[in-house]
């Protein structure tokens, strides 16, 4: 009876007193937690301090160097490590051609812009006119530092989702055919953006299709039906930019073509950029596209499928370089 009774007793202290234990060692988890953070964050302040008043000598060896004031363009361009010779036969007889569409951030277009460049290739850089001068200086800058890259020679003021978006891509695109470089494959890109392949490993990509545009897309799934079917008008202010929707229907696009929507991100060669500024029905896409939401998701794929036109390859539906 004793021992029934000293068990009774130890099973209802652990009940009552187990609880306080676990509530204990969680409080004292989350503050291990807590410090574990604030520790993490205090580094990271900490590193972030020093980068900026450039005191880490690894970072220092690493970072670009972005201050012209400082460098000029052989300093800046030997002290950042650019690609200054052609790596290969194969590059160099494969050279591509780059549209850079950007709006902000000349840090992250600078990183961009490093990893992509090589001597051989050219590039063309549109900058939202939108964009603070400052920031257009900047890029006109480095890029005046390079014989095979330059701004367009005609720029937009950007709208998120409008046809301005489209027209500064095609800027650019009658731009490079106007390069004396031989380029055989277009790629465009955004400020953004970050490459995952080498040049070398982006031509061989490239060369398997032999001579494919890449302009992914599918036939307008129904919630983007809209985005053609009814009107939409860019709306630009001195502070803030937007596509306004309205219920008005559009006519059906011209030649009676047949609508895709896809990717807005494209490889493709030569003759298909001739086909898009040149062929007639391009053109009526355009002008029909004027005042549809974010054209430049079904103006490229939307061409690329046109039956029997010059330019037409087989277009790779689910497929992206930048996967």
């Amino acid at each position: 009876m004793t021992v029934l009774r000293y068990c009774f007793f130890v099973v209802l202290i652990l009940s009552v007193s187990l609880p306080f234990v676990f509530y204990a060692i969680n409080i004292h988890a989350q503050k291990s937690l807590r410090r574990l953070k604030f520790s993490v964050s205090s580094t990271l302040v900490e590193d972030c301090k020093a980068l900026t008043e450039d005191k880490v000598s690894f970072l220092k060896e690493n970072a670009l160097k972005t201050s012209f004031g400082k460098f000029n363009c052989t300093e800046y361009i030997t002290q950042n490590h650019y690609v200054t010779r052609v790596l290969s036969a194969e590059e160099a007889a494969f050279p591509l051609a780059y549209i850079i569409t950007m709006h902000k951030e000349f840090e992250t277009f600078e990183r961009l812009f490093r990893a992509v460049y090589m001597p051989q290739n050219v590039y063309c850089i549109h900058v939202d006119s939108k964009a603070p001068a400052a920031l257009q200086q900047a890029v006109r800058r480095l890029v005046g530092c390079f014989p095979n890259a330059f701004l367009a020679s005609r720029t937009e003021r950007v709208v998120y989702g409008g046809v301005s978006r489209l027209r500064a891509d095609l800027h650019c695109m009658k731009d490079l055919l106007a390069s004396a470089v031989p380029w055989h494959y277009l790629l465009n890109v955004c400020g953004q953006d970050f490459p995952l392949k080498t040049n070398w490993e982006i031509i061989q990509h490239l060369k398997a299709y032999r001579g494919k545009n890449i302009t992914p897309g599918v036939l307008p799934p129904a919630h983007v039906t809209a985005r053609t079917k009814y009107v939409h008008r860019e709306q630009l202010y001195s502070f803030f930019s937007f596509t306004l929707p309205t219920f008005v229907h559009k006519a059906p696009p011209p030649h009676n073509l047949t609508l895709y929507f896809g990717s807005a991100y494209i490889a493709v060669t030569r003759p298909f950029a001739e086909f898009v500024l040149q062929d007639p029905r391009a053109i009526d896409l355009l002008a029909w596209s004027e005042d549809t939401y974010s054209p430049d998701e079904h103006f490229w794929v939307t061409l690329n499928r046109i039956p029997g036109h010059p330019a037409r390859m087989m277009t790779l539906m689910n497929y992206s370089l930048r996967n």
